[in-house]
């Protein structure tokens, strides 16, 4: 160009193009071979396996092709808008921590904002319309069943993760009971139709029940061929009221406690037994507990708990002193902020989530701080800060989509901007105490580690707080990039003790911790400064008597570990088909040793033959505990 030869400068520059097309039409075409001769959809994806894809297909590889170059775009957006709000140095510094695998964008294939908890307030007086849909509002139960389906699929079609409906049963409630009177469920097994089935009323409720759970759970185009990530929560009165006490349906009602506490005994149960027919990993279910006294306030739903548990139904539980939070995801634990109610929102508290997560790899940057003979405080404070500028630009981008229309679920009031949150992960948290020489149990030396580390990202949560941006801080599931991290970490030299960073805070394949030292572990001295949660997921190897459970539940509250969840193997037999939630090695139908076993890959259960390889092995390295709290 500077010697005015233009033609040959554009023949050349046109030559590059076309190389560089060539070169990614030929990575597309080996991706797509390799995908096709991996084991599973999860082992083929190349940027984000998830054992929720339970089928390789032409949906899954369409959903698959375009990821590397959304990544590109997502990164493009948010160096332009770093650029524009701090400079180009903080903008390539950010690429430059991301690159070298300090820090790690979540759902980077996806425009879409994260995970969310919704209030369906605005759906119950308007239906889908105000989101682009063409539904009205649900008008009476067979109406409902189909309308909130419908929606789940929706809203979900505009998150990158899970969809919380933390009203589901008291609305489902609220419908039976305009069909049936208030105290339906005092009439249950009277007739309700005139068919020639002669249902009864619990017959039509458990059909509802079928109809949204087996549909909910079905792949969808939308999500590449995945079903939608689904939560719900149960609620013991205390919780119940404290959330909803001010709420009023538009025809002027308030919820019924009484047929609500029926009717989420009876969908547990259902639910509990339909598992044992299908795989159903949706809803995520989480029991919410107001504690009193060192016990769940509610007697009575701590003992319903402990039962549950005891009859081999898989289920979250969160304990707390108040209702002061709802989870939006497996493990990712939100505060209420407000817990008014708005006769168009509906009630405030439950419409939270989390808009992006943006995580840190704190094995790589405590050794990186190691070898340079600094204090891993002094470099891990360096990234912190540029994660929290990262997260305020995406912000920025999102108010943007806003501006333009492009987010109608915040428009239409099922989320609010401002109370969801801006996530800060950690992943690698075991692993880089391990490098310092600190054992993984309960004591000083660890508990000091860990309340540095995250006592310092709160830090910077407060001081990166306003009035319309929060953040909090969590212990990522990592279901793909805790096998990363270690990968990316073993390339580049880095002490790297497993290859799939934990995502607890003790080694998931210790044998010699008990499960009072596990609570104790994830308890209010380790988790003081996860504000976005930890989930302690306790692996045993069969299920322990109502008595047990019980017992646990106070020990639970006690050491202050407030969400947690019970993991034990279900067999299912690749013969017959047969599901049994105990861990066996024959199928008790069919004497088969074909079988495989449900898990939680974290935080969701699926089969354990639906995991990425590298998951596969590191499920094979769990330890599961025997019978009894001493085990």
């Amino acid at each position: 160009m500077a010697e005015r030869y233009y033609a040959v400068a554009k023949s050349y520059m046109l030559y590059r193009q076309r190389h560089t097309e060539d070169r990614e039409i030929r990575d597309k075409l080996n991706f797509l071979m390799d995908y096709c001769e991996a084991s599973n959809a999860a082992s083929g994806s190349k940027y984000d396996s998830n054992a929720n894809v339970e089928n390789k297909n032409m949906a899954t590889l369409i959903g698959e092709l375009p990821k590397s170059n959304f990544i590109r775009l997502n990164r493009r957006l948010l160096t332009d808008r770093l650029k524009e709000m701090y400079g180009r140095e903080i903008s390539d510094k950010y690429i430059e921590l991301l690159n070298s695998h300090f820090i790690y964008k979540n759902d980077e294939t996806s425009l879409a904002n994260y995970c969310a908890s919704i209030t369906m307030y605005p759906w119950l007086i308007s239906g889908t319309l105000s989101i682009g849909g063409n539904s009205t509002k649900p008008t009476n139960l067979k109406s409902f069943c189909g309308g909130f389906t419908n929606m789940v699929f929706m809203v979900s079609s505009m998150l990158s993760g899970a969809c919380a409906t933390p009203e589901f049963l008291m609305y489902l409630n609220y419908f039976i009971g305009l069909e049936y009177g208030k105290e339906y469920y005092l009439n249950s097994d009277k007739q309700a139709d005139l068919s020639l089935k002669k249902r009864t009323i619990d017959k039509v409720i458990t059909d509802c029940f079928e109809q949204i759970v087996y549909s909910i759970n079905q792949p969808t185009g939308a999500r590449n061929f995945q079903a939608v990530f689904w939560n719900i929560s149960y609620y013991d009165r205390f919780y119940f009221e404290s959330l909803f006490g001010e709420f009023v349906f538009p025809d002027g009602s308030r919820p019924d406690w009484d047929s609500l506490n029926w009717l989420q005994k009876r969908f547990m149960k259902w639910f509990n037994q339909e598992r044992t027919r299908a795989v159903l990993t949706f809803p995520v279910e989480t029991m919410a507990l107001l504690t009193e006294n060192g016990d769940a306030k509610d007697t009575e739903y701590g003992d319903f708990t402990a039962e549950m548990y005891a009859e081999g139904h898989s289920f979250f539980t969160y304990m707390s002193d108040n209702a002061d939070s709802l989870s939006s995801c497996c493990r990712l634990r939100n505060e209420i902020t407000d817990n008014g109610f708005s006769y168009t929102l509906g009630a405030g508290g439950v419409s939270t989530g989390s808009k992006s997560v943006l995580t840190i790899n704190l094995n790589r940057c405590i050794q990186k701080a190691a070898k340079e003979g600094t204090h891993y405080l002094f470099f891990l404070e360096e990234v912190i800060d540029l994660a929290h500028k990262a997260q305020l630009a995406y912000n920025e981008n999102l108010k943007y989509m806003q501006s333009k229309g492009m987010l109608p679920l915040f428009d239409a009031g099922y989320i609010n901007l401002s109370r969801q949150y801006l996530t800060i992960g950690v992943n690698g948290l075991v692993e880089a105490a391990e490098y310092l020489g600190i054992e993984i149990t309960d004591n000083p030396a660890y508990a000091d580690f860990t309340g540095r580390v995250l006592g310092l990202i709160e830090t910077y949560n407060k001081k990166y707080r306003s009035k319309d941006v929060m953040f909090n801080c969590e212990m990522i599931p990592a279901e793909n990039v805790g096998v990363k991290h270690a990968k990316w970490d073993r390339e580049a030299g880095y002490h790297v003790s497993r290859d799939c960073y934990n995502s607890y805070f003790y080694v998931v394949e210790d044998s010699s911790l008990n499960i009072v030292d596990k609570f104790r572990l994830h308890g209010r001295k380790y988790i003081e400064h996860l504000t976005g949660g930890s989930a302690l997921h306790l692996n045993l190897d069969e299920h322990l008597s109502k008595t047990q459970y019980r017992q646990l539940l106070r020990v639970a509250t006690q050491e202050g570990c407030n969400y947690f969840t019970f993991n034990i193997p279900n067999t299912v037999c690749n013969d017959c088909q047969h599901i049994d939630k105990r861990n066996l090695k024959v199928c008790p139908v069919c004497q088969s040793e074909n079988l495989d076993y449900l898990t939680r890959v974290i935080g969701y259960m699926k089969r354990v033959s639906n995991f990425s390889r590298p998951r596969q092995h590191e499920a094979a390295r769990r330890h599961y505990g025997k019978l009894g709290i001493t085990n």
